[in-house]
């Protein structure tokens, strides 16, 4: 056991003193330069800058599909890329948003489906990821959901019991 310290030990002497040359001579100043130039460039980001936050769909009656639309811009100093729009409920489905990427400046837009069921006020969430400074953003959609008047109504409860006598 001792000998195979003494060896490893050995072993670590030698690649530690053989390392005794000037490391900076061995850096390429191209190399400096180009990691300059690229880590500037990742300082600049996006931002998306919606037309609106929330829409707002009013009342609306069960079952009814409803449809808007929402732009965005891109007001950052790089181009945008949203790689995905999903909805925090099935109900709610995004879609026609573009993949590539969105220049500086320019617009883009995306359609929200909303096929709403049951009653009262609702509102969801659609979650935008996107290379942002967050990586997240997020639109909102609301509505005062109405009975359907012409739904059949349930049937009334007929069973009455066991007939005794």
């Amino acid at each position: 056991m001792k000998k195979v310290m003494i060896l490893l030990s050995a072993i670590c002497l030698i690649s530690l003193t053989s390392c005794k040359e000037d490391a900076t001579a061995k850096i390429n100043s191209g190399n400096v330069a180009e990691a300059a130039e690229r880590d500037a460039k990742s300082n600049k980001l996006p931002v998306i800058t919606f037309d609106k936050k929330e829409h707002d769909f009013g009342e609306i009656i069960s079952g009814t599909p409803q449809e808007t639309v929402f732009t965005y811009t891109n007001t950052g100093e790089a181009p945008l890329v949203i790689t995905d729009i999903k909805s925090t409920c099935g109900c709610t489905v995004p879609k026609d948003w573009s993949r590539e990427p969105l220049a500086v400046g320019e617009s883009d837009k995306f359609t929200v489906k909303f096929n709403g069921k049951g009653a009262n006020k609702t509102s969801k969430v659609i979650n935008i990821t996107a290379n942002t400074a967050t990586g997240k953003e997020s639109v909102k959609i609301t509505a005062f959901i109405k009975p359907d008047p012409n739904a059949p109504k349930p049937a009334a409860n007929t069973n009455l019991g066991p007939v005794t006598q």
